[in-house]
């Protein structure tokens, strides 16, 4: 029998032992506010970026350094920095991994498929299923959050965080790596060659050392997780601005891929949160508060992680950089709808 929320007398309600967070109009209220504070800096990072490529103060050259300084420095620290730092009592709550976790696999799974389905290369169809499936948990998830439903969020928002960043990212990571093994020698040298890649690859070796780290009970030092945390916090804005320097290179508009742009937002900002949805309610039976922190970030717009997979293995960004830009912008109009609702 799932938890309720009990009405607190002032107009809002509290959360039930074990949820994540009590809900009240006024934050409800803040939430939608804050909606536009939280977004509108994500967009003052890509149109600098952009600025500076369009004016030439950047070179073409700038966004492939500025990208390999996320991927090798700035997201494995995140990355380590997230998993390490995080508490197994804190983390261990199956029934939100299960409705959040639930609505990534149908979404990045169904994205997959689709796309294999339409003869998409496989490191395409994985670029394809993070974008439609990788939610901005750090850098959105965190603020919005909290602002819309109370500090009490932040353990919901971790897990999704750890779900999304470590997990999806490390499986988008080994899809494209299959799909860009080529040559002879059967499936055992494939995999051989995959594995050999994937143990050098700064993106999986980063949180599978958080991950011992955690196990081990013993912590992070104060040096190494401030040096951590400093390294991280660039990881976004980086990747923000190098998406920004990418969309000013000069090129024709086109509108062949328009299709696949739609299809992909669209999945994100409304499949993703439906299914979860389905899944917290109908399926999990989960309490109020968390169906809500649940479909609040299964709705937030796709991060930047699919951008750098397709950095990482050269495919075409276009698709992806837009729709990291129209999820972000459609997230305004969708968050605030979702917000009111529920």
């Amino acid at each position: 029998m799932p938890a309720t929320l009990r009405p607190t007398g002032k107009g809002g309600v509290d959360a039930a032992p074990g949820t994540f967070a009590g809900i009240s109009r006024a934050a409800m209220r803040r939430g939608v506010l804050a909606i536009l504070f939280i977004i509108l800096p994500i967009f003052g990072l890509i149109l600098a970026g952009w600025a500076l490529r369009r004016t030439g103060v950047f070179g073409a050259q700038t966004t492939t350094e500025l990208n390999r300084f996320v991927i090798w420095l700035a997201l494995p620290a995140l990355m380590f920095d997230i998993v390490a730092g995080a508490r197994w009592a804190d983390i261990w709550r199956p029934d939100f991994i299960a409705a959040f976790g639930g609505g990534v696999v149908v979404i990045f799974g169904g994205t997959v498929l689709i796309a294999r389905g339409l003869r998409r290369p496989l490191a395409d169809a994985a670029v394809d299923g993070l974008n439609a499936g990788y939610a901005n948990t750090a850098y959105v998830g965190f603020p919005l959050a909290a602002a819309a439903l109370g500090p009490g969020t932040r353990t919901g928002v971790l897990i999704a965080c750890i779900l999304t960043i470590t997990i999806l990212f490390a499986i988008g990571l080994i899809l494209a790596e299959l799909g860009q093994q080529r040559g002879e020698g059967g499936l055992g040298r494939i995999m051989l060659r995959v594995g050999n890649r994937l143990a050098r690859n700064p993106l999986v070796v980063a949180p599978a050392a958080g991950a011992v780290v955690l196990a081990s009970g013993l912590g992070l030092p104060a040096p190494v997780h401030s040096f951590a945390t400093l390294l991280g916090n660039a990881a976004s804005p980086c990747a923000l601005v190098a998406l920004g320097l990418f969309l000013g290179e000069k090129r024709g508009a086109g509108t062949r891929h328009l299709p696949a742009i739609a299809m992909l937002t669209g999945l994100k900002l409304v499949g993703q949160p439906l299914v979860t949805w389905v899944l917290a309610v109908h399926v999990f039976a989960l309490d109020a508060a968390t169906t809500t922190l649940a479909v609040l970030i299964a709705a937030l717009p796709t991060g930047t992680g699919p951008w750098m997979v397709s950095a990482i293995y050269a495919r075409d960004a276009e698709v992806t950089a837009r729709v990291l830009l129209a999820s972000t912008v459609g997230s305004v109009v969708t968050l605030t709808l979702l917000l009111n609702w529920l």
